[in-house]
């Protein structure tokens, strides 16, 4: 791992980072990392529970001066997205993240960075590790399985924490105060198919689409960027009617919260329909290029020939699945009418997988408001229903309401003033934090979300900037010290 992070300022925060991206952390699977936060906790000599789920809290006495403020919760989730570039050799079950300094940036080689939440872990660990920063009394909570499901905030201990006010360290601008955020539902959709011989007077071809953009779905589902399912699915259903291809296989995009970024299907045509095969692939390929040409300018579509495979999709089947998925909402579905520019609710079609005679198709629907939520989710499955599919919804988690008379907000809201000389952006997010989730089993908690800026979330293209992060960290010290009296 390149040591130049570990030089950067505040040298507290990044080393601290450093430490932490060293550790494989993948969602579900956050045994070694919470081992190295106990682990960490426990050298310090400071009090470490861990409840059933995994999640970790480290207790630390208030510093003298503070002895009579409000206990705080700080939290973060330990868990991070994992993606990377096709042309990356990366195993993420094994390896660090391979971090570098690009101007002010930091970035990974070729993946995800896990700077959400990483940097929000790293403060954590860097406030309890320290000598001489002022503070109240401290519960650290480290969730685990944010990113796929938010499980660890479900499943919370509902006696683990005494604290009366949570400062939530998972925002991505650094100009934001968080006071809300949408809940979600994952949206599975799967049928069978029937598989027919390929004919022998058939030729075969890969259809490509890479170099999207990605990014996080809920906070990046505004910028209208290319989903790489939807955009296959465009491909494929125009090169049906034209030219009566088949498909024999595809696989499309991975995680939920992440926009699928790439998608590569096997499709089979009879010798003769070829040439009108390549003429519509051109056809279509460049009314898709143009259309996104400002917003994805390493969009690549491409057609190459390779070896016929034994069966292909039947053409019923085939044209139910295309039509359904052609008819599925990606994308923002309505915008806050209360909130100027806060998507209220949207859905990403994350993960289509077609084979050996099964398709699946994976969504996530997220919304700010409960019956706008079920709307979208009610219409998605309706469709998929007409397109003999079968519909599980899973992982379902509230929203957070915003509360304007929050006594914690006017205390953010009264220092970022001061220390930056401008206003806070005071907003709800199209993300699915875990403070509605955590409010849930704490009702009475006082919560708010701040972090610092933190660009591509999701996709390889994630990066932390390093101004920002020091304006971070001198705002974070500043709100310790400024936690309001039992």
């Amino acid at each position: 791992m390149n040591e130049e992070i570990r030089n950067l300022e505040p040298k507290l925060l990044w080393n601290k980072f450093a430490d932490l991206n060293a550790v494989p952390r993948p969602s579900k699977k956050e045994e070694r990392v919470t081992e190295f936060i106990k682990k960490f906790g426990k050298d310090l000599g400071l009090e470490v529970l861990q409840d059933k789920k995994g999640n970790v809290v480290i207790k630390k006495p208030a510093t003298a001066k503070h002895t009579d403020k409000k206990k705080i919760v700080l939290q973060a989730h330990v868990d991070m997205v994992h993606q990377k570039n096709n042309a990356t050799d990366f195993d993420f079950e094994t390896q660090g993240i391979d971090m570098y300094v690009d101007g002010d940036w930091v970035r990974a080689k070729g993946t995800t960075l896990g700077a959400d939440n990483g940097l929000g872990v790293a403060a954590m660990m860097a406030v309890l590790e320290s000598n001489d920063i002022e503070h109240p009394a401290i519960e650290a909570l480290f969730t685990v399985d944010e990113e796929a499901g938010m499980t660890g905030a479900k499943d919370l201990d509902e006696s683990i924490l005494e604290g009366e006010i949570l400062l939530n360290l998972d925002t991505e601008e650094d100009d934001e105060i968080g006071i809300g955020c949408a809940g979600g539902v994952d949206l599975s959709a799967k049928r069978s198919y029937k598989e027919k011989e390929v004919d022998s007077d058939a030729t075969a071809y890969k259809v490509s689409v890479t170099g999207l953009n990605g990014g996080h779905s809920g906070m990046d589902i505004i910028k209208g960027l290319g989903n790489a399912n939807k955009l296959m699915n465009r491909v494929l259903f125009h090169l049906s009617r034209e030219s009566g291809m088949q498909i024999a296989k595809l696989n499309g995009g991975g995680l939920r919260n992440a926009i699928p970024r790439e998608s590569v299907a096997e499709i089979v045509v009879n010798n003769y329909k070829t040439e009108a095969l390549k003429t519509e692939f051109n056809y279509i390929k460049e009314a898709i290029l143009s259309e996104y040409k400002s917003l994805e300018k390493n969009l690549e579509i491409s057609l190459e020939k390779i070896e016929k495979p034994e069966k292909v999709m039947q053409t019923e089947d085939q044209t139910a699945v295309l039509k359904a998925i052609y008819a599925a909402h990606n994308g923002v579905y309505r915008m806050s009418p209360d909130i100027e520019g806060l998507v209220e609710t949207s859905n990403n079609i994350a993960r289509v997988e077609i084979e050996n005679g099964k398709v699946e198709v994976a969504c996530l629907t997220r919304s700010s408001v409960e019956s706008n939520k079920w709307d979208l989710t009610n219409s998605l499955s309706a469709g998929f229903e007409m397109g003999g599919f079968d519909v599980e919804l899973s992982g379902e988690y509230p929203g957070w309401t915003p509360n304007p008379d929050s006594e914690i907000l006017k205390v953010l809201d009264k220092l970022y003033e001061k220390q930056t000389n401008e206003k806070a952006n005071i907003a709800a997010c199209h993300a699915g934090l875990e403070c509605g989730i955590i409010g849930s089993h704490y009702p009475k908690m006082d919560m708010i979300s701040f972090g610092p800026t933190i660009r591509g979330a999701h996709s390889p293209d994630e990066r932390a900037s390093i101004s920002s992060s020091q304006k971070f960290w001198d705002f974070f010290m500043e709100v310790l010290k400024n936690i309001p009296k039992k």
